[in-house]
């Protein structure tokens, strides 16, 4: 061989050695920003699909975590496909939801089956069990700041800042009140029944939610109580004693006396939604959003983390059609992620509507709006079709 045969073998060698090095590759098929319960699921499932996966951690969960989540059939069969469906002793089956309405109206809802309508589920819990089956992954790394990716997957909650460092419009529309939320301890078993009252002190709008917890004759509850901010203000800082008075009146006494077991933590609601869910970086990556970064809805229907696993779900079924039928696209492909916003944008605008409009309803202080109300939750019960309807709604 002559020499410059050699000389023009080497060269070429070297440009092939430069262009497959590390330093100008990904560290990363993926990077998850957010370690909740959604950026969690999105790390399993998208390692399922052999993608090596970055996951950002967040500051530590409080050990004091008093919440719990309703999850639906959608969400139990999705946690139970990654094994991390908490411990019976962590998980209680709502057998039947009664609502009140301000006016004293009643709606019920049963389960069609033992397996429930619902489950309220612990959310520390279910923290760890995602937590431990991360650590038995090998395609995840935990990684204290963001790394270079193909994919970037945002879930790092309403407040996210990757998804303003990406000039994504957020809407807001905040309601004039907070959530607060505890653990209790009841004197009278639940038996699988969940509670909400929807109430109006001194022409404020207030909704109380008990959910059962601690197995199906279970005595504990989770309280979500959606108040105005100084209401939630004053009760949070009331002493134990005259909130459990003020909770045991507007639960009307359906648990007998109630009893704290945890702290007390509010915060504000609002409903708010990304204008856009995906897109590029200047580097030639992709970004999507998921979760709380995405969206986020009044809490008086119980979908929030629902929503959020739905859009993991649906994330990892568009990428897993690159091994067969869109097998050509890269992960950072603009088409490809656009597939998973229109999916997710189309699923959530009814969600929108109806929480919204559900709260506006019962926010509205004009006597019109209250006889509506009456009316709506007394004739319910005397269609069949739509009781069947919402309580399908209620499970998927």
């Amino acid at each position: 061989m002559s020499v410059n045969r050699v000389e023009l073998c080497l060269r070429g060698k070297a440009a092939q050695a430069h262009l497959e090095s590390p330093s100008m590759k990904p560290a990363f098929d993926v990077c998850i920003r957010g370690a909740g319960v959604v950026g969690q699921t999105v790390a399993l499932l998208l390692a399922a699909l052999r993608l090596r996966v970055g996951l950002v951690q967040d500051t530590p969960t409080p050990a004091s975590d008093v919440r719990a989540f309703a999850l639906n059939a959608s969400s139990h069969a999705l946690l139970q496909e990654l094994r991390c469906w908490p411990a019976q002793a962590h998980t209680t089956a709502v057998q039947r939801m009664r609502v009140w309405g301000d006016s004293g109206a009643q709606v019920q809802l049963d389960a069609p089956s033992p397996q429930g309508l619902t489950w309220i589920v612990d959310v520390p819990e279910l923290q760890a069990q995602l937590a431990q089956a991360i650590q038995y992954q090998p395609l995840i790394s935990l990684l204290q700041a963001p790394d270079k990716a193909s994919l970037t997957v945002v879930c790092e909650g309403r407040h996210s800042t990757s998804r303003e460092q990406a000039g994504v419009v957020h809407e807001v529309l905040p309601y004039d009140q907070h959530a607060l939320a505890a653990r209790v301890q009841c004197t009278v078993p639940h038996d699988g029944q969940a509670f909400q009252w929807f109430n109006h002190v001194n022409a404020e709008l207030d909704i109380l939610a008990l959910l059962p917890m601690g197995g199906a004759q279970g005595q504990q509850a989770a309280l979500v109580w959606s108040l105005s901010p100084a209401r939630a203000q004053q009760l949070q800082a009331m002493p134990a004693a005259d909130f459990e008075q003020a909770l045991h009146h507007a639960s009307h006494g359906q648990l007998g006396d109630l009893s704290l077991t945890s702290e007390r933590r509010t915060w504000p609601l609002q409903m708010a939604r990304a204008l856009q869910w995906s897109g590029t970086y200047s580097d030639g990556s992709a970004w999507v959003l998921a979760g709380d970064a995405a969206h986020s809805v009044h809490p008086l229907a119980g979908l929030g983390l629902n929503l959020g696993l739905a859009d993991a779900q649906a994330l990892r079924d568009v990428l897993q059609t690159r091994q067969d039928l869109n097998h050509w696209r890269a992960l950072n492909d603009r088409r490809l992620l656009r597939q998973y916003e229109r999916q997710r944008k189309a699923g959530m605008w009814p969600t929108w509507v109806a929480c919204d409009a559900l709260q506006r309803l019962f926010a509205h202080p004009h006597a019109l709006a209250k006889d509506l109300r009456q009316w709506g939750m007394k004739n319910f019960d005397t269609i069949p079709p739509l009781k069947q309807w919402v309580i399908q709604q209620a499970m998927q």
